[in-house]
């Protein structure tokens, strides 16, 4: 497959100067000499994007990301190695680049599609298209320094994606729009995916890398560390990422009588064993321990789970399970066994609680508690919260 982008041993340093004080008498001091070092943001960096694909770069923050962006779109030139294109490129690599503050929405599309290469009949021949995908037109001719970031953004791009690139490189920007500019960026990724463009896309929202890249790269300090499919290289990148939970110091807000009081929740894994992530699909045992000073009649427990958003995800009682003790007194646990977690990856936090049967007089609820991350397991699903764990069936042609 030909490629749109060759990168060949790219290397790129930038000078860390050790001395704050740049004054005039500290410079003659040190004989006009300032002291400094080198940091190499990229070093022996080389792959291909295929062309016509969606390409992700994925890596911490600092790992050099926007760097090989700038390189590739000939911001900045490497001191070693060397990038290869075809065709036009246009970028979208900060916010608002290309555009004055003091010019109108409509002078700043003739000035940003000029950077671009456009000649002014050619943009006017699309004017109405951009500002039409902007969705800015109530403020086209006011001011951009008026703009909020998410205006800035929508006609940043929209002028990027209209001048026909072969190769459009996007540096985590899309991030700043609202759910429906994201949405229409996403189709009209996959206009440019039919119609043979080539994008190069940097963003931390590691679901939509796999949604939108055919490949990824993933960068370390500067230096490359794998490239492969989008699917395979981001678990990985997840799954390395992660770090072990601890409790929450006093389990968030509680409140209650106190006649009973959840001391703590544990998750265990399938070994009975104290876990602080788990696969989608995996055997979940959900353990409350309790302590009641004294007798309490017909207890009734529950759990909730929220995104870390705070996005109510799940609830469930033992009174609406079935399962209702007679009584409870001193200390014990109670478990929950969730047969096949269906929660898609993310971050969540676990809420619990001990209540009188009617479920109205709460003796303690503990909110936000525990702290939990879900990794990428089977069933393995296309994006929101939870997996149904589906099958797709082969389409039924009704006879003509």
């Amino acid at each position: 497959m030909t490629a749109a982008v060759s990168v060949e041993g790219l290397a790129k340093s930038f000078r860390l100067y050790a001395d704050q004080n740049q004054s005039l008498k500290a410079t003659l001091l040190r004989g006009g000499r300032a002291r400094y070092t080198d940091f190499w943001a990229l070093d022996d960096v080389s792959f291909e994007v295929p062309e016509g694909s969606t390409f992700g770069l994925i890596g911490e923050n600092g790992s050099g990301k926007s760097t090989l962006l700038k390189c590739i779109a000939k911001i900045l030139m490497p001191d070693r190695g060397q990038v290869i294109s075809r065709g036009r490129i246009a970028a979208l690599l900060e916010l608002g680049s290309g555009f004055h503050p003091e010019l109108s929405g409509r002078e700043n599309v003739f000035l940003n599609g000029s950077i671009l290469g456009l000649s002014r009949r050619q943009i006017e021949t699309r004017f109405d298209e951009i500002v039409d995908f902007s969705g800015i037109e109530t403020f086209i001719d006011q001011p951009v320094k008026n703009y909020s970031s998410g205006m800035y953004v929508r006609l940043g791009f929209a002028v990027a994606i209209n001048v026909d690139p072969d190769v459009l490189l996007v540096d985590e920007v899309l991030a700043v729009g609202d759910a429906a500019f994201q949405r229409k960026c996403e189709e009209r990724f996959a206009d440019f995916r039919s119609s043979g463009r080539t994008v190069v896309l940097v963003s931390h929202a590691m679901s939509s890398m796999r949604t939108l890249c055919d490949q990824v790269a993933r960068l370390e300090h500067g230096r490359l560390i794998e490239v492969g499919p989008a699917n395979s290289v981001v678990d990985e990148y997840v799954d390395e990422s992660h770090v072990d939970r601890t409790p929450v110091e006093g389990g968030g807000v509680r409140w209650g009588d106190g006649k009973a009081t959840v001391e703590r929740v544990e998750l265990l894994a399938q070994d009975d064993q104290v876990a602080t992530s788990f696969r989608t699909g995996a055997v979940v045992r959900m353990r409350l321990h309790y302590r009641a000073e004294a007798r309490i009649d017909n207890p009734v427990f529950g759990y909730a789970v929220e995104t870390v958003e705070g996005i109510y995800v799940w609830a469930h009682n033992s009174r609406d399970g079935g399962m209702v003790p007679d009584r409870i007194e001193g200390t014990g646990h109670v478990d929950l066994l969730v047969p096949a977690l269906p929660l898609q990856e993310g971050v969540y936090d676990v809420s619990a609680s001990v209540v009188a049967y009617d479920c109205l007089h709460i003796h303690d609820y503990r909110k936000r508690l525990l702290r939990f991350d879900v990794l990428n397991g089977e069933p393995r699903e296309s994006g929101g919260l939870v997996t149904f764990g589906g099958t797709w069936a082969e389409p039924v042609t009704q006879s003509r």
